[in-house]
């Protein structure tokens, strides 16, 4: 039996989707559609190590080389990224994925990288102190409609019919028109947390290799005649997650944000997927994760790891933005926090 690890390009892989979609544990983040608007988006260089066993792949540890005069350079696995386990192939097992983690810090150090940052869990001997956890949430949308929604927390479901009954109105879009539409008001939301948005495009790159490709669609809830909430979902397979959501602070008492979701689970459920991820909550976030916890989900922790060339160990790094700096992004006016935030994002990673 042969065997080798070998760095390939998603993008330009024969089948690449066709292998994601036949591995146990894919997701979103594993398609190509990902890598091209990551790599289109911010330039980071696609680098997935794959152990291949008699020509077929037996396991993928998906990667990115970020280039920043700001952050150094790194590799992150994945950028901008919720989650990203190992793509689990056919006859993986734990010492493959040893060979594939050590291979890529033996990589990184002959490419002059500071860290690697893995968005998922470590199968090198015991595991390390993490550098960040956040909560992930699950909800299984194969159940049916009444059934998911006798599931949800009391308040949700009151969130749900009061959003209907004050007469707030959403459509699920996948034009690029909904996109410009979604990012007014995410620019409104980031605001708000003291952060500048991600650059347009960003989103445009979204709308050319998701949605226009039926990977994802757009939630928009209006009122009147004017957007107040929003989200935009990815979808793959049989699962979908809930990436971007965005809302008019000024329009809160409404529970637009209820609506948009539900519509989205309902339109998941009739589409016959069988699963939905809300992404990551941060553990100071308790407004998102109250909110989440409310939709039936199952909880779970996410870990991050940070592997530091210069001490040759994994850290508790994490690269995060100060209050500090969060209040100054709260203060700057929109025509100076978008450019801001084409000008900082790709150094973020």
């Amino acid at each position: 039996m042969s065997s080798s690890i070998e760095i390939i390009n998603p993008i330009g892989y024969p089948g690449w989707d066709e292998f994601v979609l036949s591995t146990r544990n894919y997701s979103f983040f594993h398609s190509s559609s990902w890598a091209k608007v990551l790599h289109e988006s911010y330039g980071y260089r696609p680098l997935y190590f794959a152990f291949i066993n008699n020509g077929t792949i037996a396991a993928v540890l998906p990667c990115m080389e970020i280039k920043s005069i700001v952050t150094g350079k790194r590799a992150v696995c994945l950028p901008f990224t919720d989650y990203c386990d190992p793509i689990l192939g056919q006859g993986c097992t734990d010492e493959i994925l040893n060979s594939l983690l050590n291979d890529l810090i033996k990589f990184g150090r002959m490419a002059a990288w500071k860290s690697v940052e893995l968005r998922c869990g470590i199968y090198n001997g015991e595991p390390p102190t993490p550098s960040y956890a956040c909560f992930g949430h699950v909800l299984e949308t194969s159940n049916g409609e009444e059934a998911i929604f006798s599931s949800f927390r009391d308040s949700t479901k009151r969130n749900i019919k009061k959003a209907i009954n004050e007469g707030v109105k959403v459509e699920i879009l996948r034009s690029l028109e909904s996109i410009r539409n979604f990012y007014d008001l995410n620019c409104i939301t980031r605001k708000d947390h003291g952060l500048p948005p991600q650059p347009y495009r960003f989103f445009e790159k979204i709308y050319e290799h998701v949605l226009s490709k039926d990977r994802g669609f757009v939630v928009l809830s209006s009122y009147g005649d004017r957007y107040i909430a929003g989200a935009v979902y990815f979808h793959f397979g049989g699962v979908a997650i809930y990436k971007y959501g965005a809302s008019d602070k000024n329009y809160q008492h409404v529970r637009a944000n209820n609506l948009v979701m539900w519509e989205a689970v309902k339109w998941l459920t009739h589409n016959k997927f069988q699963r939905l991820s809300l992404g990551r909550t941060e553990p100071e976030n308790k407004g998102l994760k109250r909110f989440k916890d409310g939709w039936g989900t199952d909880e779970r922790i996410i870990r991050y790891y940070k592997y530091d060339m210069a001490s040759d160990a994994f850290v508790d790094k994490p690269l995060q933005l100060t209050g500090f700096a969060k209040k100054i992004f709260s203060k700057l006016p929109q025509f100076l926090l978008r450019p801001t935030g084409s000008i900082l994002y790709r150094h973020i990673g």
